[in-house]
């Protein structure tokens, strides 16, 4: 008997662990589903004399992709966020995330930029308002400029097909 309350706290964890196991990390529920995007107002990166913010983009449903210079996951995923862009559904707009302007304009010439427009947010503060922890993240917003979706980590072409394409073309309708 005295063995009993070990054994049943041990059998608990390992329940416990196998449950977490089994969990999607990409699908961590965000507190911020079906709430009005935070307010921001940020620098465009190609012509820092603009601004965009969260009004300027109400009436149309819009993607949010946080991206670095610095994030060899976004390198992975870059090739399907300009297959995105490619479609034409809808803007792809750039949050790009505590990086240097210069870093991320040599990057963007590197790679390709499909963005509408890129937005620097090179204090993080805007990152974080979105409940950002780490890039790259993927938003999509629906025309009342409420957020709908989020994915962590880098897109790939399954999760255009299955998720993004499919949920796009249900809020445009």
């Amino acid at each position: 008997m005295r063995y009993a309350i070990p054994l049943g706290i041990f059998i608990l964890m390992v329940g416990l662990l196998g449950y977490g196991l089994n969990l999607d990390p990409k699908k961590v529920p965000s507190p911020l589903i079906d709430k009005p995007v935070p307010t921001f107002s940020l620098t465009r990166l190609h012509a820092p004399q603009q601004q965009i913010s969260n009004s300027d983009l109400l009436g149309q449903v819009w993607v949010l992709n946080v991206w670095a210079s610095w994030c060899v996951a976004c390198r992975a995923e870059h090739e399907f966020v300009t297959r995105l862009a490619q479609m034409n559904l809808t803007k792809v707009i750039g949050l790009n995330y505590k990086d240097k302007p210069d870093d991320a304009k040599n990057w963007l010439r590197q790679w390709g930029d499909p963005y509408s427009a890129s937005l620097m947010d090179e204090d993080g503060r805007v990152g974080i308002d979105w409940g950002v922890y780490g890039v790259p993240e993927t938003f999509i917003v629906d025309k009342k400029g409420v957020i709908r979706y989020k994915y962590i980590g880098p897109i790939n072409q399954g999760t255009l097909d299955s998720e993004i394409v499919p949920l796009l073309r249900e809020l445009s309708g």
